[in-house]
């Protein structure tokens, strides 16, 4: 078995962990729900997503993927944009055969580009794909925040889409997917007419430990008492998905370089020797050893905007304080969820998360990366004062 760290799994891989979430998504696609999966970086959204569209794909419906981080840049225009969107569609769904694309999109030169959208949807798609259900998928949704535009339009097309089932069956066959690292109020400020109130949220959650019990076949080729490695792998990640193919890797990567058949680890030592693994090939000078990039994502988002930064520290700051005084106290002063821009920032970046509608540090490894420390050094080192 080979672990995959980093990048999308395929829809087979032996090392795909199926989670609640699959059978959300694709039961809520199937029932005709508006479904979206934000989160952090390199939570498994991109495998879910294809793994997704192959279940569907062998039913027979239609699925077509858009990159979003594709199709946004700062420079592009919103008739750029929605040209691209639209000839995006003609392409994946085969329809540049029969229509050309030139030619109907001078007919609807005098629209709107989002008209143009709402045209291609209307008189475009019940004519040349009459009877399959399609679903559109789209990644990197977070993409949209780039460009220089706003793309409230686009979101209200697709809420309109979703009215429009309730009186035109064509539209009961158009089904949407997004995917990305953002929250609904960073993509949309109208709450009103944002889609993602009539939408389904699906919760990508980390790995159980027994939704990961799969990864242990790879650890049986290599090292002994694989199952308890297995459980303190998972002691460190609290299965974050990236971390946890990681270190299932350097497991393997180790008893590799050990020369031997198998890896001898004696009982009662699981934890140490996991404990060792981790703090000599994750967290020790994890700034140079951070491959595939990780941490250093984490570190890049809390800090690429100076004036959000120190913020973003502050609250990071406060709940390990909080965390170091349960130690001592069993205290009820945890810090709330209260969903305000830079708690949100904070959740996505992957370093905390809402446990029970409180905040607290998402795994041991973060927690012996971004030290209390070094959250110091980063606040000294800003430009303002906090």
């Amino acid at each position: 078995m080979k672990y995959q760290v980093g990048g999308s799994l395929k829809y087979d891989d032996s090392t795909y962990i199926v989670r609640q979430a699959d059978e959300q998504l694709y039961t809520g696609l199937k029932t005709g729900d508006f479904c979206y999966v934000f989160n952090c970086h390199q939570t498994g959204k991109s495998s879910l997503l294809h793994r997704t569209i192959h279940r569907l794909e062998r039913e027979n419906y239609i699925c077509v993927y858009l990159n979003s981080f594709l199709l946004a840049s700062n420079q592009i225009t919103p008739i750029q944009w929605y040209k691209g969107i639209i000839f995006s569609l003609f392409h994946k769904l085969n329809l540049t055969e029969r229509v050309k694309f030139g030619s109907w999109w001078e007919q609807q030169s005098e629209l709107d580009p989002v008209q143009q959208l709402y045209q291609f949807v209307e008189q475009v798609l019940p004519r040349e794909v009459p009877n399959n259900r399609i679903f559109i998928f789209i990644d990197n949704i977070n993409s949209l925040l780039s460009l220089n535009f706003p793309v409230n339009d686009f979101f209200i097309w697709i809420r309109y889409c979703y009215e429009q089932q309730a009186y035109n069956p064509s539209f009961q066959r158009l089904g949407f997917a997004l995917f990305g690292v953002a929250s609904p109020s960073n993509l949309i400020a109208d709450r009103h007419r944002t889609p993602f109130k009539i939408g389904q949220a699906i919760k990508l959650s980390d790995f159980q430990l027994h939704e990961a019990m799969p990864l242990v076949e790879g650890l049986e080729e290599v090292v002994s008492q694989p199952q308890a490695i297995l459980q303190y792998i998972m002691h460190w990640t609290r299965g974050q998905p990236f971390l946890t193919q990681k270190l299932c890797q350097l497991v393997v990567q180790v008893a590799l370089e050990s020369y031997k058949e198998t890896l001898t680890i004696p009982n009662g030592t699981e934890g140490y020797w996991i404990e060792q693994l981790v703090r000599s090939r994750i967290i020790q000078h994890w700034e140079f050893q951070d491959e595939p990039e990780h941490l250093r994502t984490i570190r890049d988002r809390l800090l690429f905007d100076e004036r959000k930064a120190g913020k973003l520290l502050n609250i990071y700051q406060q709940v390990l304080q909080v965390e170091e005084l349960r130690k001592r106290n069993p205290i009820d002063n945890l810090i709330l969820v209260d969903n305000s821009e830079e708690q949100t920032e904070l959740l996505l970046s992957g370093l905390v998360e809402n446990n029970n509608g409180y905040l607290r540090v998402k795994n041991l490894i973060y927690r012996n990366v971004f030290t209390p420390q070094w959250v110091s050094r980063q606040l000294e080192n800003l430009p303002f004062s906090w």
